[in-house]
Order: C-alpha cells, then sequence, then structure tokens
C-alpha cells in the first residue's frame, strides 16, 4: 500500500467504493486521515461498512462542512455530459476534487527514497487503443529483464494498493482519460502516448474534450521522456508541443504508417520490422513477424511504444527483443482460443470501438466476424477499410438489426446473442479462415463489461470443439 500524504487528522470524502475508491480509503486511513465514504449502491457501501470505513451519505446538506478534499472514483462523471450530484456539491461548497492517481503521485516519493542508488521510477500509458497492451508489455520486458516492477492503474492493481517500490523499482501505469483528466498531481518519468481515435467523446463533450485529457498527462505532468504515437495529427502536435528542438532526444517518437526520419530520437514499425533511429543512425531492429504474441499493425505498434519506454531506461535492443518472444499477450485482445480444423477462434472483445475493431479486422483474413453491442458515437463507417477481410458478420446485441444494416456490402446475419452468433460461425466456417470476435461496440447492452463479453465467448467456442 502507498499511504496518502498529507491529510492527517483532516476529513476526506471518498466516492464511488469500488476497486479504486476502497483502495483510495485504505491508503488515505493509513496516512492519518479521516475517511468519510459514500457509494449510492448499498452493496458497495457494505462492503465498505465491513472494512471500518465511516460511512456518510455525501448527498445529504452540509456533508462538505470541514471535508478538506473529495475523491471521486474514474467512472463518476465530474464535468459532462453533467457533473455528479455529490461532485456537484463539492464544487459549490469549494471543496477541492481529485482521484486516486493525484493521490498517488503526491504521495510515491518518500524520504526512503534518499537512501537508494537508483531512484524508482514510473511510466505511464495512456491512448486511446493499445495502452493496456503497450503497459502490460512494458511491464512484462522489465520483469524478464530481473528489474522490480509493478503493473496498476486501468489494469492490474488499484495504484494505492501497490507496494512502495524499492532501489531501481519502476511502476507502470495504464491510465485512462478518465483518470488524467481530473488527477491534480501528474509527475511520472516515462510518459507514452499511443494513439487516438473517437471514444468516450459524451464524457469530454467531444474529441477536443478527450484529447485534452490524454494531453494533461505531458503538459502538466513534465516527464523526463515523452514516447509519442504521430501517427495522427493529434499525436504529431504533441510531440511538436513536447520538443525544443528536432533533435530533442526527450521526445520519441513512434510510427507504424511511415519511416521516420530527422536528426531525433524514433522507433517504428514497416511490413513487420522495428527499427530504431538516433541522430539519423539506427541504433536497433527487431523483425515483430515472428513474435506470435503482437499479430497485427496495431500489436506492432504497442511494440514500437514499449521498446521505446524500455530503452529510455537504459535496456538493451536485444533483452527487449527476447522478453517480446516469451510475451502471450492479454485476454480479450486478438487471444487466440483455439485451433480446429484449420480454424481459429480469436476473441478480441476489447475492441469496443470502431478504431481498435478496424485493428482486429486488418490482422486476419478470412474472417468470420462476431460484432455488435452498444453502438457509441460517430458510426460505423471507419469500418469499410476492413470489410474485404470479412466473409460474412454475425451480429449480437439488442440492436442487432440496425448494426448490421450498417454493414454495407458484406453479408451480415442478426444473431442477437452469443450463443446464435458463435453456433452459426463455426458451423460455417471453412479451413483457413478465423472466428473472430471484434464488436466494434460497448458491452453494456447485455454484459456488465467486455471481459465478461469475451468469457461468454470462449465458453460458447469451447462447449462446441
Amino acid at each position: 500500500m502507498i499511504p496518502v500524504t498529507g491529510f492527517a487528522k483532516q476529513r476526506v470524502a471518498v466516492l464511488g467504493l469500488g476497486r479504486s475508491g476502497l483502495a483510495a480509503a485504505r491508503a488515505l486511513r493509513a496516512g492519518g486521515a479521516e475517511v468519510l465514504a459514500w457509494d449510492d449502491n448499498p452493496g458497495a457501501r457494505q462492503a465498505a461498512l465491513e472494512e471500518g470505513h465511516e460511512i456518510t451519505d455525501l448527498t445529504r446538506q452540509g456533508a462538505f462542512d470541514a471535508v478538506a478534499r473529495l475523491v471521486v472514483s474514474p467512472g463518476i462523471p465530474h464535468l459532462y455530459p453533467r457533473p455528479n450530484r455529490v461532485v456537484a456539491a463539492a464544487l459549490a461548497a469549494g471543496v477541492p476534487v481529485d482521484n486516486d492517481i493525484g493521490l498517488f503521485f503526491r504521495s510515491i516519493a518518500t524520504t526512503e527514497w534518499h537512501g537508494h542508488d537508483v531512484p524508482p521510477r514510473v511510466i505511464a500509458v495512456t491512448g486511446s487503443n493499445g495502452k493496456s497492451t503497450t503497459a502490460a508489455l512494458i511491464h512484462h520486458v522489465l520483469s524478464e529483464a530481473g528489474k522490480e516492477a509493478q503493473l496498476a492503474g486501468n489494469i492490474g492493481r488499484g495504484v494505492l494498493d501497490i507496494d512502495p517500490p524499492g532501489d531501481g523499482g519502476v511502476v507502470v501505469l495504464e491510465l485512462s482519460s478518465y483518470q488524467i483528466e481530473l488527477a491534480r498531481a501528474l509527475t511520472p518519468d516515462v510518459a507514452v502516448f499511443t494513439n487516438l481515435s473517437a471514444d468516450h467523446l459524451d464524457r469530454h463533450a467531444g474529441l477536443g474534450g478527450y484529447f485534452a485529457a490524454k494531453r494533461r498527462l505531458f503538459a502538466e505532468g513534465g516527464p523526463d521522456r515523452a514516447v509519442i504515437g504521430v501517427d495522427e495529427v493529434e499525436g504529431r502536435f504533441l510531440a511538436n508541443q513536447m520538443a525544443e528542438a528536432p533533435s530533442d532526444p526527450r521526445v520519441i517518437r513512434v510510427s507504424v504508417t511511415e519511416k521516420l526520419a530527422g536528426p531525433g530520437w524514433s522507433v517504428f514499425a514497416r511490413k513487420g520490422f522495428l527499427s530504431e533511429y538516433r541522430k539519423g543512425k539506427q541504433a536497433g531492429a527487431i523483425d515483430l513477424r515472428r513474435i506470435k504474441g503482437l499479430p497485427g499493425d496495431h500489436n506492432h505498434q504497442n511494440a514500437c511504444a514499449a521498446y521505446a519506454a524500455c530503452r529510455t531506461l537504459g535496456l538493451a535492443p536485444k533483452v527487449i527483443e527476447r522478453a517480446f518472444h516469451s510475451f502471450r499477450g492479454l485476454p480479450h485482445r486478438s487471444q487466440v482460443i483455439a485451433e480446429q480444423g484449420g480454424v481459429t477462434m480469436v476473441n478480441d472483445s476489447k475492441a469496443t470501438n470502431v478504431e481498435s475493431a478496424l485493428n482486429a479486422l486488418k490482422s486476419f483474413d478470412k474472417i468470420r466476424w462476431i460484432c455488435g453491442g452498444l453502438e457509441k458515437d460517430g458510426g460505423l463507417e471507419a469500418l469499410a477499410p476492413g470489410f474485404g477481410h470479412v466473409v460474412k458478420a454475425y451480429v449480437i446485441g439488442r440492436d442487432a438489426a440496425d448494426f448490421a444494416l450498417q454493414l454495407d456490402g458484406i453479408e451480415a446475419e442478426v444473431c442477437t446473442t452469443m450463443a446464435r452468433a458463435v453456433e452459426r460461425a463455426m458451423a460455417e466456417a471453412q479451413p483457413g479462415e478465423t472466428v473472430l470476435l471484434a464488436p466494434a461496440a460497448a458491452s453494456f447492452d447485455q454484459y456488465d463489461n467486455f471481459e465478461d463479453r469475451g468469457a461468454d465467448f470462449i465458453a460458447e467456442v469451447r462447449q462446441r470443439l
């Protein structure tokens, strides 16, 4: 646990008692704060009460009298589309609002660090797609290289639940826009931006607000090194803002669409080969085509970003390459479930938006595509470049018929349920084809989260093997 500093003998309110909220409450109490915990869910309140936290109704009049800080869980809106009523009350009372990420960065460094030969460091990864895989890959490489490494944030453990890092230890954080947007302290040593595509637009009042939330990690965090994907204009703009000159070695540009030239530091992948260049000269290379845990251009982008982050810590290219080969990928992200009769079953339930689903479609040929769910803003037109890889679509979700109508130019069967979609796709699949779950939609119309959706796909596939 990372005890939260700066609030000893002060009252701190915690709104939202899920994984991050409970971890924040524990860490605040460990630092000497008086915690007032609240969640609209009675079950969550009961779990917190059983841990010994004081339950206080933060919706009542005067709830924020003598409160020093409100700590909000990431799923709770604080601005758009409208503030949660408890957050609105805190804003009206002038009580500063923060989250567990802000508490982590203000509390991670301690006086014990003065005794370390190598100070601990924090690598923070954000972006629209690939941030989970990139963060997990960095953690895997560091662990395989014998480094003390912990993975936390939007993946793994809550940030305040981890152990205080030791001499030379590295904390790898995956951070969502929700987490970055509200944090009052952001001080990573290395910040990574994978890419940007339309997502969470209602929460951020549009694409500009979404990008602004991601940008805070760099503009307000002041990292020593910035690893930035430059295949979108937002990434190119961010890299330009962070660099003082074309040769500035603090900014490492990453691409999977072009060879990056110039006097600076860059890592790019073309036709399956990763190349690192510094000052116009090649400094490292990896053949990514032979790495089974990182299929497709989108995973090659993840590999480039992870490689660059690890190089900032001084790891040699060969050490990173060896670790890449033992990486098995993450559940629900281009996860090969089974192969039978020449047909491969792949679970990419994490492909919850159009951009990530398109990446999945481009990674395989002759696809029996299971898609659909709670459609996000922006429509499905951007999926069209991947339709040439699709033999047939099998559409799930409550609005499956409407979803199917948008899949112009490909055969689509309305299945509604996962069981029906898997049954039909596996029955019709021919040798050399792939049955791929890449929904291009959120899961909340039928499942609690994308993990539950992926688990259902896996279960339906396995009972038919």
